[in-house]
């Protein structure tokens, strides 16, 4: 069992920056492939951005590779995203979510977040 908690969120100006934390409780968070995904109003929930247990594999959506960066600590049972060059479709709630394997499909992933606000102003 993990237990995930975002963090981070807020108002931001169009062309800002925003780093997201997510918070796994247990012992087992190596273990574990992160991802990140978002949900605007009127939108289906969307894939943002993956890594691997390791660190070594990572993949972005097209419409935020370049601008969002995924990091993770395991040590600190941390996941991350960096989002910088923000635009207001970018706004969205944020979640990040934790399963066996990295993958850009929300229904791979077993544990997921309460999600995390982002407004990003024109």
């Amino acid at each position: 069992q993990v237990q995930l908690v975002e963090s981070g969120g807020g108002l931001v100006q169009a062309g800002g920056s925003l780093r997201l934390s997510c918070a796994a409780s247990g012992r087992t968070f190596s273990s574990y492939a992160m991802g990140w995904f978002r949900h605007a109003p009127g939108k289906e929930r969307e894939f943002v951005a993956t890594m691997s247990q390791n660190g070594r594999i990572t993949y972005y959506a097209d419409s935020v590779k370049g601008r969002f960066t995924i990091a993770r600590d395991n040590a600190k049972n941390t996941v991350y995203l960096q989002m910088n060059s923000l635009k207001p479709e970018d706004t969205a709630v944020y979640y990040c979510a934790a399963g066996g394997s990295w993958s850009t499909t929300a229904r791979r992933y077993d544990y997921w977040g309460q999600g995390t606000q982002v407004t990003v102003s024109s």
